[in-house]
């Protein structure tokens, strides 16, 4: 049935899980929306059976390279992402180097033109080095190539309050955000996994939720003051859930995201002493589990960002102490939602594109990202098949971190197909080519 690859005709899929309708996709855009739709010379694909989403916008991903590339390299983890129903992800700026400069953010934004799979949209770093002593180059990343929006530190807090006020007060003059690791370091000094019953039990040096919900508190009260934009990098407590409900009721510009491990996981998995659940911030308790998911689908959370972390195996395969940080996530993200939110009734799927899709593209200002299904928009699509169920196996998935806390685990969703501006990276499941001929950045 293919004989024109720019032209593909998705038959009655469930447009954000609700009418079924066909979608004409043709030269990178969806050219109609209808029923019993028909193309001369489309590849036709039955979707009787899925849910038609916008494609997944990731605010919060490492993809390692420049210079960690035994833990990923922007080609595996965009294939990775593609594979998840994502089409754009915003690269973390803890690579080596650090992505501090016009020049670090560029070569970033290039290798992801040249894999083609999804836009690769870096975040350039708060401070030189990671460092927290002095600004990086934040208006040069503004107005390189890569255009950065998203700022931060990753990683790491910045703590230091005046550097902080600097920094809002420096993005502000291009509407940027800076996106903040919060952590008050010295509360958390040899920490090693949530302060609670379970840290006293198996004698962990605890990461006590004050020592984030504290940052948070001082940087929603410094945006309030200087009126820039905040994004909280991985809520983890329900106390961080109340704090910016607050702001946000008192009209302060923050927006905040939540991984899919802290709407599943708690920290009753450390108990097995397996690295794998070794994160920062930690698994927190069951409690804040379910403030978290209440906080998501009542908007007080804002998006899903993945944190998506993957490590060498010998970073991961030893002792607890010892152990790095972090997870992978791009591959299951879906999956996870699907399973905490969708299936819990807390959300519907049209819920489900406006905290994964929609708000995301908003927040990192890609216009061409997150955008409706609808007639004349860019066509970023998935296609998901909610009813099937597979068993995570991280040496099956693309992305090079074996560390995924899912492994064995049978969850929901299977994304059979994403569309990124019309080409299909991953058809049946799999992935198909990459898209070579990727556009200039559109700001939003």
């Amino acid at each position: 049935m293919a004989t024109n690859p720019t032209k593909y005709l998705i038959k009655n899929a469930a447009i954000l899980g609700r009418e079924r309708a066909d979608l004409l996709i043709a030269d990178g855009i969806i050219a109609a929306v209808g029923q019993e739709l028909s193309a001369v010379d489309a590849s036709v694909i039955d979707a009787s059976a899925l849910v038609a989403l916008p494609g997944m916008v990731d605010l919060h991903t490492h993809l390692r390279e420049p210079g960690r590339e035994d833990a990923e390299t922007v080609e595996t983890g965009t294939r990775a992402a593609a594979l998840g129903g994502f089409t754009a992800v915003h690269a973390m700026a803890n690579s080596n180097p650090v992505a501090d400069t016009a020049g670090v953010v560029e070569q970033v934004f290039s290798m992801g033109r040249q894999s083609g799979w999804v836009d690769v949209r870096p975040v350039g770093a708060v401070t030189v080095g990671l460092a927290g002593q002095q600004l990086a180059e934040l208006g040069a990343m503004a107005d390189s190539r890569a255009r950065v929006r998203v700022f931060s530190d990753d990683g790491i807090c910045v703590s230091d309050p005046v550097l902080m006020r600097r920094a809002l007060e420096y993005v502000k003059a291009f509407d940027g955000v800076i996106a903040q690791h919060a952590q008050e370091p010295r509360l958390t000094v040899g920490a090693q996994m949530n302060e609670g019953k379970v840290s006293a039990v198996l004698g962990l040096a605890g990461w006590p939720a004050v020592a984030e919900e504290s940052i948070i508190a001082r940087d929603v009260l410094l945006a309030d003051h200087v009126g820039s934009r905040l994004h909280v990098c991985h809520v983890s407590t329900a106390g961080s859930v109340e704090i910016i409900r607050w702001a946000k009721s008192r009209g302060i510009k923050v927006t905040a995201e939540v991984t899919p491990h802290h709407l599943l996981l708690t920290d009753e998995l450390v108990r097995s002493y397996d690295p794998v659940f070794k994160v920062n911030p930690p698994l927190r308790t069951d409690a804040d589990v379910q403030a978290l998911r209440a906080a998501l689908a009542d908007g007080t959370i804002d998006v899903v960002g993945t944190d998506h972390a993957p490590h060498p195996d010998e970073s991961k395969d030893c002792e607890w102490a010892q152990a790095a940080m972090g997870m992978t996530g791009l591959e299951t993200a879906l999956s996870v939602v699907q399973q905490t939110m969708i299936e819990t009734g807390a959300m519907d799927w049209a819920a489900f594109a406006k905290v994964t899709s929609h708000t995301p593209a908003l927040i990192g200002q890609l216009a061409d990202q997150g955008r409706p299904l609808e007639e004349g928009e860019p066509a970023n699509i998935i296609l998901v098949d909610p009813a099937a169920r597979w068993t995570v196996n991280p040496a099956q998935q693309a992305t090079k971190g074996n560390n995924s806390p899912f492994r064995g685990r049978e969850l929901p969703g299977v994304v059979k197909a994403t569309f990124f501006h019309g080409h299909p990276t991953v058809l049946d499941g799999k992935l198909n080519t990459p898209r070579r001929s990727v556009q200039e950045p559109s700001i939003g």
